[in-house]
């Protein structure tokens, strides 16, 4: 597919921009580009524009607004040793994404296409990469239904867009390791539901005990099965794993109630080249709390792209807390994030052929 470059008529002043890279944060800055590609039913994939970031015109009746018909991803290019940028299994999101398609009854988009939408802004919005130490040029592919109908149906008409966002720490905190609250009262998704696609309605549902959490002085929500009420899934946006004495390691199981993480998957990997025995099995709230006070339990750690590797410090819910550890950083969570950094940055050898120098 060709990809027609739309010239930018004010784009943002270079000592603008420089000043606002300096402290990024996460979600709030924005490059100035984005990439934007068309789909009607019969034609397929078409017009695809590199062109001025701008806001968009839709029409009231357009179906994402009602039936919400809509999906993402998340990934990031990140800064190499000798000053170039790369993706990391941008292949692997590429996939995802159009799997969630598949769930939302949408379109998929070849992945070729995909990733060379994404190679498109890095390219022509490079200047946008942080400076602060651990930055990254933050990526965002989504698709939404345009289509201007009110019928219960899936749409005919897609558009798919790039946005990028300069980022900083994802925690604002800057604490060593994440507290996070049990929900009660909510739940994620149920098998059947839409749990394991990348999509917004999700992450709406998440939102009321995120905010219970917060006002909890916790980080983030820990959210349990739907059905029994007490098997540990994902936080609000990233999953778990348990590090034991014994050298194994859990980790929930995919049952399509969450999301396939690409960090989850990585780390499955690294874990065992660790020699350690990785499970994906079902682990419950109380199993949590009776290994973490019997010494069983060594580190627990959550994982995504935004986060990468963060180390779980306290648990609270109406019943009490219980820390794990020392409740900092345990030995593995800080190896561990140490080496996928290390490989996503061109510092530690790339193995597995991750990384996609751009």
């Amino acid at each position: 597919m060709e990809f027609k470059t739309l010239p930018h008529p004010s784009p943002t002043a270079a000592d603008a921009r420089d000043a606002a890279l300096a402290d990024p944060g996460f979600g709030t800055l924005f490059s100035d580009h984005m990439v934007v590609i068309d789909y009607v039913e019969g034609k397929g994939w078409h017009n695809a524009t590199v062109g001025p970031r701008k806001a968009l015109s839709l029409d009231p009746a357009s179906s994402v607004l009602h039936y919400a018909q809509e999906i993402f991803e998340g990934m990031k290019a990140y800064r190499q040793e000798d000053g170039g940028l790369a993706l990391f299994r941008p292949e692997e999101n590429a996939r995802r994404f159009n799997d969630s398609a598949d769930r939302m009854a949408m379109p998929r988009i070849p992945e070729d296409v995909f990733i060379e939408a994404v190679r498109q802004l890095v390219a022509v919005d490079r200047d946008w990469f942080p400076s602060v130490d651990g930055g990254s040029l933050y990526l965002r592919p989504f698709m939404f239904a345009s289509e201007a109908f009110l019928g219960v149906r899936p749409a005919k008409e897609y558009k798919f867009i790039v946005i990028a966002s300069p980022a900083g720490n994802y925690f604002k905190s800057g604490v060593p390791a994440v507290k996070i609250w049990v929900a009660q009262d909510y739940v994620r998704a149920v098998k059947g539901g839409t749990g394991a696609a990348k999509t917004g309605g999700n992450y709406a549902a998440s939102l009321v005990p995120q905010a219970e959490a917060i006002k909890k002085g916790c980080d983030q929500v820990v959210f349990l099965d739907a059905v029994e009420r007490k098997w540990i899934e994902e936080l609000g946006g990233m999953n778990l794993f348990f590090v034991m004495e014994d050298g194994t390691v859990i980790t929930p199981p995919l049952t399509g109630t969450i999301l396939p993480g690409i960090t989850r998957n990585s780390l499955i990997q690294l874990l065992r080249e660790e020699g350690l025995s990785v499970r994906e099995e079902l682990y419950s709230i109380d199993q949590w709390k009776a290994d973490v006070e019997s010494g069983k339990l060594l580190e627990t750690m959550a994982c995504g792209t935004a986060a990468v590797v963060t180390p779980v410090g306290t648990v609270a819910s109406p019943d009490g807390e219980f820390t794990i550890g020392s409740g900092g950083p345990g030995q593995l969570t800080s190896k561990l994030r140490e080496r996928l950094v290390g490989i996503q940055r061109g510092i530690v050898d790339d193995s597995h052929g991750w990384v996609m120098r751009l």
